[in-house]
């Protein structure tokens, strides 16, 4: 092994003896060129997928024009030096021209140092937000000035090339691994919804045939506003907080801890509760409590077994149906209660509502099983991938 010294550096601590310790602004310089007038350049967007073009027709918020982008160039690294708290990822190795907003930095190596070893060492701080502690303004952020007295290590050139070509390599390896049994995920999820979709048309035997009802006569909307500081102790619920799918509450807050304090609507237990917006993603639950729930929300009384509502909801029949009504509908995707009301749901005779539902939750419960289990093993894969690359650039293994 070779010898270590101390780096000064505290989310480093020890790395190779004849590696050097510099300045970031030793390291890199700061580029802004601008483009002021737009050309149907690609429209580079900083992702946890990378530095990628985005799909203009996928919606989202969107400038009145791209004039006055900046310019970014190839083999450079792409930085988000604000909102550094809140920010899924802050580095990004740049691998084709095109533009992005002027509100991030770019930087080109200095004195032959390599890109690919310094994205990977970024990524390692951006990993663990070990910079956090330096960002003491209220959004989090710096300047390319403060970023240049941080101190890095220089490891030789050779090594920097080597390490960044072998965490290459094992991160493909990785995402490959990753990409797999999050299709695998996708594939049981999908299949959870058959499922339901089938027993819900045709019975448990599958030799049933169903009726088919509009959603506004088996189940009310009720809205039930409230004022600003009513029930301020109660949990609050927003669509953030449940899982697409599947029917299950993730988390909850309190009107004190979102801030949010107006615009609620009041929720009782046994409601189901179901999200206006992006309808598609399918969030529904039944209310385990009493409590608010976000104005974009709706509390819904079912007139039927609401565990078989809820199951209905979460078919694939009244999924293809919310899509079909979102599909124009890029920038705010909402679905009125005039247009909840109109979906069709396949709907049992009451005996038989029961028996679907104990059998549905038993099925879905050994799906999920599988599905969490799968999960695990995608955070086993993200932690393994960050702990090689910590330990390859601050030199704790060894390239040559």
């Amino acid at each position: 092994m070779e010898e270590m010294k101390d780096s000064g550096i505290e989310w480093v601590e020890k790395c190779p003896a004849h590696w050097k310790i510099m300045a970031n602004k030793h390291i890199m310089k700061k580029v802004k060129n601008i483009k002021v007038i737009y050309e149907n350049e690609d429209i580079l967007s900083l992702t946890m997928k990378g530095v990628i073009v985005r799909d203009l027709e996928a919606g989202g918020k969107m400038p009145t024009s791209f004039d006055g982008y900046q310019i970014l160039y190839p083999n450079n690294l792409l930085m988000c030096l604000f909102d550094y708290d809140v920010t899924p990822r802050c580095i990004g190795l740049i691998k084709k021209y095109g533009l992005s907003s002027p509100a991030y930095s770019q930087f080109e190596m200095k004195n032959q140092n390599y890109e690919g070893y310094y994205y990977y060492y970024y990524l390692m701080i951006d990993n663990t937000k070990a910079l956090l502690h330096l960002a003491k303004n209220l959004r989090h952020s710096f300047t390319e000035e403060q970023l240049g007295l941080i101190h890095a290590p220089v490891p030789p050139i050779k090594e920097q090339i080597a390490i960044a070509n072998l965490l290459d390599e094992k991160c493909s390896e990785i995402d490959r691994l990753f990409a797999d049994i999050q299709s695998e995920i996708d594939s049981l999820e999908e299949y959870r919804m058959s499922i339901i979709n089938e027993v819900l048309r045709c019975g448990i035997s599958g030799k049933s045939k169903h009726k088919e009802v509009r959603f506004k006569y088996i189940a009310t909307v009720k809205a039930n506003l409230v004022p600003p500081t009513f029930f301020l102790e109660y949990p609050q619920v927003s669509p953030e907080n449940i899982a697409k799918n599947t029917g299950k509450l993730l988390s909850y807050s309190t009107v004190e801890d979102s801030g949010i304090i107006s615009g609620n609507h009041l929720f009782y237990k046994g409601q189901i509760i179901y999200s206006e917006i992006r309808p598609n993603l399918n969030k529904a639950i039944i209310a385990p409590f009493d409590g608010l729930c976000s104005a974009d929300m709706y509390p819904i009384e079912a007139k039927i077994n609401s565990k078989y509502l809820l199951y209905a909801m979460l078919s694939r029949h009244f999924v293809e149906q919310v899509t079909l009504i979102m599909q124009d509908r890029v920038k705010m995707p909402k679905i009125n209660q005039d247009e909840l009301g109109n979906i069709g749901v396949y709907i049992a005779p009451d005996i038989e509502q029961k028996e679907i539902v104990l059998y549905l939750d038993k099925k879905c419960a050994e799906i999920d099983s599988i599905i969490e289990t799968k999960k695990e093993q995608l955070t086993v894969l993200g932690e393994y991938k960050k702990a090689i690359i910590y330990e390859y650039v601050t030199g704790k293994k060894e390239v040559i």
